[in-house]
C-alpha cells in the first residue's frame, strides 16, 4: 500500500530517490530555447543546460531524481522492483516543487529531470506527476527546462497534461524485443509503450503544423537515407490523421488549462521532443538488433534521442547476467557512436552490422570497423569525393567535410590543410589521398590497418572502460557541507 513517509526528512528523501534515479538516462542538452519571462523563474537554452559544478569539477545540470521508488511492477532488472528489499521514499509534489526551486536559487541546478517508480497504478502516478509540474509552472512560476518520464499505460489526458507542462517527455522502451520485455518485465508490454510514443509523436506533429513548422523535428543527414519512412525525403507536413497509428492527443491536450487565477497559458508541445531509453546487456540481443530497433524509432517516431543503459548487474536472478558481470561500458560507448553514424553520417543499420556479423568490435569505433570492412572503396581522393563520401572517412565529420568542399574550390589541398580544418588526420589517412599520393607509404590491408587502429583506440578504450570503476551517481552531497538541502 502507498503511503506517504511523514518520518522522513526531504534530505532523506533526497539520499533515496537521486541515488535510485542513477539508472534512468538523462538528456544533456534541453534541446529547446525561451527566454526569461516578467514574473516567472528560469529559462531554457537549446545549447546546453550545464552551468555549475561539484568541488571536484562535475557538473550538475538537473536536478534527477524520483518521485517515488516504491513499484509495483517486478522487473527482474530493476533495484526498486517490488520483491527486492531496499529503503523506500516519496516525495510530495509540494517537497519536488520545493526542492527544484531551491536548487535553482543556489544556480546548482539548471532544470528538472523527474522519473518515478509504479505507486498504485500507471494513472495515479501519472496524476501525481502532472500535479507536480502544473505547481512548478503555476505556483512556484518556474520557466526553466523540465524533463519527465511517463508512465505507458497512463490515461491520454495526463499524457497530453504532461507535454503541455514539460519541454521534453520519454516513454522508456527498456529492452529491444517484445521477447526480452515480456520475459524481464512481465508487467510491462511493447503495446503500452509504443501506443503513447506515437501519439506523443503525432501530437507534436500536429502543434508544429499548426504553427506553421516541419512537422518533423530531426531532420539530421542519417535521416535523408531511412526509406519508407513515413515522413519522407521531402519533411511532408503531417498532422495526426495523416500519420499512420497512434492517434494525436491535440484535442485532449489542447483543452488542458491548469487551474490558477493569473494569465498563464500551457506552452507548445513537448517542444524538446521526446525520448526514449534501451537497456544494453541485461538481455542477449546482439548490436545489429539494438541499432536495428534504433533506425525503425528514429524513422517512424521522429525522436529527438534514443539513450543507452548500459545494465549494472543489482539483481540476483537465473534470467539476467550474474553479479560478477562487468557494465559494458564500451559497449554502450560504441552503440553510441553508431547512432551519431545513423543520424548525421547517412548510413544504414545494415551497412554496420549484418546477421553474419552481428556485434561491433568494441577495440575500434564503429566508423572505423565499417572502413576497414570496405577497404575496396578507398582511398578517397579528397580533391573530388562528394561531401556524402567524405562522411564515411573516419577521423571526418560533418564539419571538416563542409570545409573540404569549400576550400577546395579556391585551390588544391594538401594534408597540412586537412588538419587544419579539423580532420583527425590519425586516423583518416588509411584511406584518403590529396592529390593522388597518401600521407604515407602504407599498405591498404585489413590486418595492418586494424592493428594500427586498435593501438590509436587504445587509450580512449581504457579511459571509457574505467570512468565508472563504481559506477557512481552525480550527488549533490559530494562537496560536503557546500550544498544545502531544504528541509
Amino acid at each position: 500500500m502507498f503511503e506517504i513517509q511523514a518520518n522522513k526528512t526531504i534530505q532523506e528523501k533526497l539520499h533515496i530517490l537521486a541515488d535510485a534515479a542513477k539508472y534512468d538516462v538523462a538528456c544533456t542538452s534541453s534541446g529547446v530555447d525561451r527566454k526569461g519571462k516578467e514574473g516567472m523563474l528560469g529559462n531554457a537554452r537549446s545549447c546546453g543546460i550545464c552551468h555549475s559544478f561539484a568541488s571536484d569539477g562535475r557538473c550538475i545540470s538537473l536536478l534527477k531524481i524520483l518521485m517515488t521508488n516504491h513499484c509495483i511492477y517486478d522487473c527482474k532488472y530493476c533495484v526498486n522492483r517490488v520483491s527486492n528489499d531496499v529503503k523506500r521514499a516519496t516525495f510530495t509534489p509540494e517537497e519536488i516543487c520545493e526542492l527544484t526551486i531551491e536548487f535553482y536559487k543556489r544556480n546548482y541546478i539548471e532544470g528538472l529531470f523527474l522519473s518515478s517508480g509504479v505507486i498504485r497504478d500507471p494513472a495515479y502516478t501519472m496524476e501525481q506527476i502532472c500535479i507536480t509540474l502544473q505547481l512548478l509552472r503555476t505556483k512556484y512560476r518556474f520557466n526553466g527546462y523540465i524533463h519527465v518520464k511517463t508512465i505507458p499505460g497512463a490515461p491520454d489526458e495526463l499524457l497530453a497534461a504532461a507535454g503541455f507542462l514539460a519541454d521534453r517527455i520519454s516513454v522508456n522502451l527498456e529492452l529491444p524485443t517484445a521477447e526480452s520485455l515480456k520475459k524481464l518485465a512481465p508487467n510491462k508490454s511493447f503495446q503500452t509503450i509504443m501506443t503513447p510514443m506515437g501519439k506523443v509523436r503525432d501530437t507534436i506533429a500536429e502543434t508544429r503544423t499548426l504553427i506553421g513548422k516541419d512537422a518533423r523535428m530531426e531532420r539530421s543527414l542519417g535521416n535523408r537515407y531511412l526509406p519508407g519512412s513515413i515522413f519522407g525525403k521531402e519533411q511532408l507536413r503531417l498532422t495526426g490523421a495523416q500519420s499512420n497509428g497512434g492517434g494525436s492527443l491535440w484535442k485532449k491536450a489542447a483543452s488542458f488549462a491548469p487551474a490558477t487565477q493569473d494569465t498563464w497559458k500551457p506552452r507548445a508541445f513537448a517542444p524538446a521532443g521526446q525520448s526514449t531509453q534501451m537497456i544494453i546487456g541485461a538481455s542477449d540481443e546482439s548490436d545489429y538488433t539494438l541499432v536495428q530497433t534504433t533506425q525503425k524509432l528514429y524513422q517512424n517516431y521522429d525522436l529527438k534521442r534514443v539513450f543507452y543503459s548500459a545494465y549494472i548487474p543489482v539483481n540476483e536472478d537465473s534470467a539476467l547476467p550474474s553479479l560478477a558481470t562487468p557494465v559494458p561500458l564500451l559497449r554502450e560507448h560504441r552503440l553510441y557512436q553508431a547512432d551519431w553514424l545513423l543520424r548525421f553520417y547517412g548510413f544504414q543499420a545494415d551497412e554496420l552490422l549484418s546477421e553474419e556479423r552481428p556485434n561491433f568490435n568494441v577495440r575500434m569505433d564503429p566508423k572505423c570497423d565499417w572502413a576497414i570492412r570496405h577497404l575496396e572503396q578507398f582511398p578517397i581522393e579528397v580533391q573530388t569525393a562528394s561531401y556524402d563520401t567524405l562522411l564515411r572517412v573516419p577521423g571526418i565529420g560533418p564539419k571538416s567535410a563542409g570545409r573540404i568542399v569549400k576550400a577546395r574550390r579556391y585551390g588544391h589541398l594538401e594534408f597540412d590543410h586537412l588538419k587544419k580544418m579539423g580532420v583527425v588526420l590519425k586516423r583518416a589517412h588509411y584511406f584518403i589521398t590529396c592529390g593522388g599520393r597518401m600521407m604515407y607509404k602504407i599498405p591498404i590491408e585489413e590486418q595492418y590497418i586494424t592493428r594500427q587502429l586498435i593501438g590509436e583506440h587504445a587509450k580512449e578504450n581504457w579511459q571509457v572502460e574505467h570512468k565508472e570503476e563504481e559506477y557512481k551517481q552525480l550527488s549533490f552531497f559530494d562537496a560536503q557541507g557546500v550544498f544545502g538541502v531544504p528541509n
